[in-house]
């Protein structure tokens, strides 16, 4: 399998750094761009694609300060054809983020505390096309499938 190349999304560059030191320190892994918010992160998506070194995977925070959310940019990369897959990692584990980034198309769904080893296997089953849920994600997921008559709370409903 050739080199996995990640798209890095965060509005933070001391996380930005560290995702990069430790992603990078994986066999079969390379940053391929950073962005601080979602629009630059499309951006550097549409420059990547125009010189043939389009990311296998966007590595997506959930809330960037001022600028475009993740689950906006999310929505917009769902869009382009041929998109790569968009992993959400966050410190957000509510059940109205968690629904939002499923429902804008993201692939998976990571929270900022987990493994390293657990990240890179979720890059890894990212890239592959496969879905990555946070165990907290999968419960919240599973539980709207089997009780489909739930109503969205006043919260959930209300404009991000």
């Amino acid at each position: 399998m050739s080199e996995i190349r990640v798209l890095l999304v965060d509005d933070h560059p001391v996380v930005r750094a560290g995702l990069r030191a430790m992603l990078s320190g994986f066999e079969g892994i390379s940053i391929a761009a950073e962005a601080s918010d979602g629009k630059a992160a499309l951006q550097e998506l549409a420059r990547l694609r125009a010189l043939e070194v389009a990311p296998d995977v966007v590595l997506m925070d959930l809330q960037m300060g001022a600028g475009m959310d993740g689950v906006t940019a999310t929505a917009e990369i769902r869009k382009l054809d041929a998109p790569p897959p968009v992993l959400i990692l966050t410190t957000y584990d509510t059940d109205a983020d968690i629904l939002a980034a499923v429902e804008a198309g993201a692939s998976g769904y990571m929270l900022k505390d987990a493994p390293p080893e657990q990240l890179r296997q979720a890059v890894l089953q990212a890239a592959a096309g496969g879905t990555v849920l946070a165990p907290r994600a999968a419960a919240l997921l599973m539980d709207r499938i089997s009780n489909p008559g739930t109503s969205l709370t006043p919260r959930e409903v209300q404009p991000a």
